[in-house]
């Protein structure tokens, strides 16, 4: 008994033909039509596996219970079996302990599988709950047979049942209440409560009640279906707040006045069963089977109606096969009801009233008594005197697309195929030619474009029937679900859509009747061109696209088209070549490419020069200016007077605000000018600067193009940036004598050249002006002319009445001058009798110098080698002071001092030896020669050496910034101290 669930396959079952093994149907081999192929190697487990609980029953097996994964069995007269199925391995055996010739009736187990009743034979009844050993009798229920028990499912707990309904076999409907607990001192019993709310009658007389449903439903509505054994009824009624009154007695009293809804058949087997599917646990059932004489009555139930809970209902009726012998009990799935005849079970699906299974069970575990599920784990249970089977319902809704799709059910059928490919592509294919046999071509199209079919087939199919609009639709949907590595067959559908939308458009715009689908339609298609999705394939075959448009002649389109593709360059030629220059430029200007610019700036500014002009200024400094200018140069030359203005508007923005400084832009606006508009040459000029280092033109272009229109003073001002003085000054002559002034004073730094040009301004107005007052005026302009330089330019017949006052002044200037020499010379004098005072004093001057006195380079007594003294007090060996100031020594006088250096060595003269007393007088003379040099070399050595002091003088303060260690040898002596 331990192993009671262990499960294991039935001879019958497991032992299948090999021919069934091997073979497999069409529809599994693969689908001819479609591009999918089944690939399975195994055949499907079937929908109803049978199992064989491996129990072998001590006693014979009365009845069964099964729910919330609790099994209740009743074995032999006063055995009950407990099991919970989560612990197989420990069941729980209890004895009724009934001492009568009572028998267990029937079992009633509640949906938490919590609350047992047991009706025994005798009309009594005992109660058993889940958490306890001990049997207790319903006393309050003695006296009736019960045939069913309506739960409650909505106030149920696992010890208390709620408000209950309880049928009997003489038709009466009870409502009690069973608690668990111990109960009261005044009342012991479990049953809290057992009253009469209803009668069932059948004949014109009392029915037993075979089955009870209670279900809610929304806004607190209730709905209660009993069965007898030919007839269906419903109570519907709401259920009255409070606690006190959450009975159904109120939903029996509303129906009182009425005669109960119900349905009647004419059949009668003696009993009947009814059997709800549940699609989730604690959820609401969605369908039933009732299995009453003639047949199932089967359908869905609808919460929302107000009168009747069922709905869709329809009837199976027996076959002559189960007429024969009468069905034992009823289960219902999800798309399957399950009938139990005393030797076989059989499958009849609920959509099409096919028997789908049949399974025979062997004579030798006898006669098959009752078959139950579980609501909550969907397991059903089948059970003889001598052995349990149960069934496992697996993936029942396999086949079902196949009926709906016969049913021409066709979402269902793709619902429940939905993750099975291959299956999905057959309902579509089956839809689509559904639809197209329909002549509902546009919803043919939809469903083609999503098969696996032959595109060549479905698309000549369309053509065939002539339905343009549904082969754009199938082509649409089938371009919508390439990948977009499928470039080949993208273009091939981009390029027959767009041919297809140009027919189409065409056909429209033929028809005035039909402006509103044109604009629809050329919207749809303009769609189309700009979908982002199919961009790269427009772009890489955008030739074609505007072949098809061109040939159709569609421009509009076109001209969309290229502006989707930003082929900025044919639209804008497009409006240019229909003379539509302010489209062009609106096009250009919002596009702001400036390849563009160049390209068609020199067209439009033809025609609009004002709107191209304030265009570029706009494009500011993303437009080279330098590359508009051969454009410019041509048309202002041919052009009109508001072109050649408005392209100094643009060179003058240039300049003046964006600060252009490329001499091409200056040179052509200085021709502009020239040409053009003299006035504002000169403004112009004195802008860039007086300093050829400051103007952005070539000077000698500017001088080149003054000279040739003839203006003089531009001329002027271009000689004096080039610093050509004479040449500035000879044509300032010619047109204002204050501008050659202003010339002539320029070159301060060269008076001779100020001289020679006041003469030139001089000459030019004694001999060209004959102004001899303002010859004078030249003289005291400039303090570099004199009468007698100008004297030679007037004529003879000049009286000196005219010359009287500057000649005075000349002379007086002059005598002022000798004057001043001769102070000079005086002071000059008095200075060298004073500095040779000073060289006197100076060689008379000495110093006393100790026997203790040190060196002050290097702390050694002082008077035991050569030494200087000087004024300030210091004093130092000759070879210490040299060493001292040697590298202070510019690279000059470090040079000369090597020089005089190595004379001194050359002429050093050796010992004289006492055996070489007497000398010639040539050698004497010789002699008397050498001293005197080698003297003279000494005091060119003090002057370089003993000059100044070397800790006082200037050579101190020089090296002030010199670093201690030189730069040079920096890291050697770094290293060294490491």
């Amino acid at each position: 008994m331990a192993s009671i669930l262990d499960e294991y396959e039935d001879s019958q079952n497991t032992a299948r033909p090999s021919q069934q093994r091997s073979r497999f149907s069409a529809s599994n081999i693969g689908i001819a039509h479609s591009g999918f192929v089944n690939a399975r190697l195994e055949e499907e487990k079937p929908i109803f596996n049978k199992q064989r609980i491996d129990f072998s029953p001590p006693e014979k097996i009365n009845h069964m219970a099964v729910c919330n994964n609790q099994l209740c069995m009743s074995l032999g007269r006063d055995t009950l079996l407990r099991i919970d199925l989560g612990k197989p391995d420990q069941p729980n055996q209890i004895e009724l302990g009934r001492k009568d010739q009572s028998s267990v009736y029937k079992l009633f187990l509640d949906p938490t599988g919590s609350h047992l009743v047991i009706s025994l034979s005798t009309s009594d009844c005992l109660y058993l709950n889940r958490n306890t050993q001990k049997v207790r009798s319903l006393s309050r229920w003695k006296g009736q047979l019960i045939e069913s028990v309506g739960w409650n499912k909505l106030l149920g707990t696992e010890t208390n049942t709620g408000p209950i309904l309880v049928g009997t076999n003489q038709g009466l409907i009870f409502e009690a209440e069973i608690s668990a607990s111990e109960g009261t001192l005044f009342n012991t019993n479990p049953d809290q409560y057992f009253r009469q709310v209803h009668v069932l009658e059948e004949d014109g007389g009392p029915a037993p009640v075979c089955c009870l449903e209670v279900e809610r439903g929304l806004e607190s509505k209730c709905f209660i279906i009993a069965t007898t054994r030919k007839r269906l009824f419903q109570f519907v009624g709401k259920v009255a707040e409070g606690s006190e009154q959450q009975g159904f007695s109120s939903i029996f009293s509303q129906n009182q006045d009425l005669l109960p809804s119900f349905q009647e058949f004419p059949v009668n087997m003696g009993y009947s069963e009814i059997a709800l599917y549940t699609s989730k646990l604690r959820s609401c059932p969605k369908a039933f089977a009732w299995m009453m004489g003639n047949g199932v009555l089967y359908g869905q139930l609808d919460y929302v109606r107000p009168d009747s809970l069922l709905s869709d209902v329809q009837v199976w009726e027996y076959t002559e096969s189960i007429d024969t012998c009468k069905p034992l009990s009823i289960v219902l799935t999800q798309f399957h009801f399950l009938l139990l005849l005393p030797d076989r079970v059989k499958a009849v699906c609920t959509l099409n009233g096919q028997v789908v299974h049949e399974d025979v069970f062997p004579e030798k575990f006898g006669i098959l008594k009752k078959m139950v599920k579980d609501p909550n784990g969907g397991l059903v249970w089948i059970y003889t005197e001598k052995a349990v089977f149960r069934y496992h319902v697996q993936r029942e809704a396999r086949d079902v697309w196949q009926i709906y799709m016969s049913m021409e059910k066709f979402d269902l059928a793709k619902e429940y195929c939905r993750d099975r490919p291959e299956c999905l592509d057959v309902v579509l294919a089956k839809e689509a030619e559904h639809c197209f046999q329909n002549k509902r071509y546009l919803e043919s199209a939809k469903c083609y474009a999503l098969t696996q079919n032959y595109f060549e087939e479905i698309a000549l199919k369309f053509i065939e029937a002539r339905q343009e609009e549904a082969l754009k639709e199938f082509l649409l949907k089938k371009l919508g679900s390439l990948k977009l590595s499928e470039k080949t067959q993208i273009t091939l559908l981009v390029t027959w859509l767009t041919e297809l939308y140009l027919n189409r458009l065409g056909l429209l715009e033929a028809d005035d009747s039909k402006n509103v689908l044109l604009v629809d339609t050329r919207e749809e298609f303009r769609s189309f061109l700009g979908s982002p999705k199919y961009r790269d394939c427009f772009y890489n075959n955008r030739s074609t696209i505007y072949d098809l448009l061109a040939s159709h002649g569609n421009v509009d389109d076109m001209v969309y088209f290229a502006v989707v593709m930003q082929d900025y360059e044919r639209v804008i030629s497009h409006h240019c070549q229909h003379e539509d220059y302010k489209a062009a430029l609106d096009v250009l200007s919002k596009h702001g490419d400036v390849k563009l610019f160049y390209k068609f700036s020199p067209v439009l500014m033809q025609h609009i020069p004002t709107r191209v002009v304030e265009a570029w200024k706009n494009m500011g400094k993303k437009l080279d200016a330098k590359k508009l200018i051969p454009a410019l140069v041509n048309y202002s030359q041919m052009g009109s007077s508001q072109q050649i203005s408005e392209t100094i508007r643009y060179m003058e923005f240039c300049v003046y605000e964006l600060g252009e400084a490329e001499e091409a832009i200056h040179n052509y606006l200085l021709s502009l000018y020239a040409k053009y508009q003299p006035e504002s040459l000169q403004w112009y000029l004195e802008q860039e600067g007086k300093h050829s280092t400051d103007v952005h033109y070539d000077l000698k272009y500017a001088l080149r193009l003054f000279a040739e229109h003839g203006h003089h003073r531009a001329c002027v001002h271009v000689y004096r940036m080039m610093e050509l003085y004479e040449e500035a000054v000879d044509l300032a002559l010619q047109v204002d004598v204050d501008l050659a002034k202003s010339c002539a004073d320029l070159p301060e730094d060269d008076e001779e050249l100020r001289k020679k040009l006041w003469l030139k301004i001089a000459r030019h107005v004694v001999q060209e002006e004959k102004d001899v007052k303002k010859a004078m005026h030249c003289l005291s302009d400039c303090n570099l002319l004199k009468i007698e330089d100008v004297l030679p330019f007037f004529p003879d017949f000049v009286t000196i009445d005219h010359f009287k006052e500057a000649i005075c002044s000349s002379l007086e200037e002059y005598n002022k001058h000798i004057e001043e020499l001769k102070q000079e010379m005086e002071e000059a004098t008095e200075s060298a009798k004073r500095i040779r005072e000073d060289i006197q004093h100076m060689r008379n001057k000495y110093g006393v110098v100790e026997s203790h006195e040190k060196c002050a380079a290097c702390d050694f007594p002082l008077l035991n080698r050569p030494f200087y003294l000087f004024l300030c007090g210091h004093m130092f060996h000759y070879d210490c002071l040299f060493q001292e100031v040697s590298p202070h020594l510019s690279s000059y006088k470090q040079s000369k001092l090597d020089e005089l250096q190595k004379k001194l060595a050359a002429t050093s003269q050796p010992t004289k030896t006492r055996h070489r007393m007497k000398e010639d007088e040539t050698a004497a003379a010789s002699l008397g020669k050498s001293q005197l040099s080698r003297e003279q070399i000494k005091a060119d050595i003090d002057d370089i050496v003993a000059s100044e002091c070397v800790y006082c003088g200037e050579l101190m303060i020089r090296s002030i910034d010199k670093p201690f260690i030189d730069p040079n040898k920096f890291d050697e002596e770094k290293q060294s101290w490491l």
